[in-house]
């Protein structure tokens, strides 16, 4: 079993910033990528940004210039950095990680969710 515990959501005023983390633990034996999702009110899930193993990322083009995804391996944790942030931005914040547990197999995992509400 493989767990991913999100953390860092909260409100912030537009122009704001904050950063989420999740953790992933459990039957790990490697992790390909790990990368966020959020869902607005009323709309469907996006990707918001990935990053490999090898360190490659790619991000929506709404959130370039303003969010950093980055990763620590050595701890199997994936970082969002979000700056000057929208009112468009509030959703909540999904990680997901594709891995491939001890089992051998390949998995995707995903967390529980966090919300971000940017508000005045």
């Amino acid at each position: 079993q493989v767990h991913l515990v999100e953390s860092g959501g909260g409100l912030v005023q537009p122009g704001g910033s904050l950063r989420l983390s999740c953790a992933a633990s459990g039957s790990i034996f490697s992790i390909n990528a790990m990368g966020w999702y959020r869902q607005p009110p009323g709309k469907q899930r996006e990707l918001v940004a990935a990053v490999t193993s090898g360190g490659s990322t790619n991000y929506a083009d709404s959130v370039k210039g303003r969010f950093t995804i980055s990763r620590d391996n050595a701890k199997n944790t994936v970082y969002l950095q979000m700056n000057s942030l929208k009112l468009e931005d509030t959703a909540v914040y999904y990680c997901v990680a594709d891995l491939t547990s001890t089992d051998g197999y390949e998995y995707n995992y995903w967390g529980q969710g966090t919300q971000v509400t940017v508000s005045s």
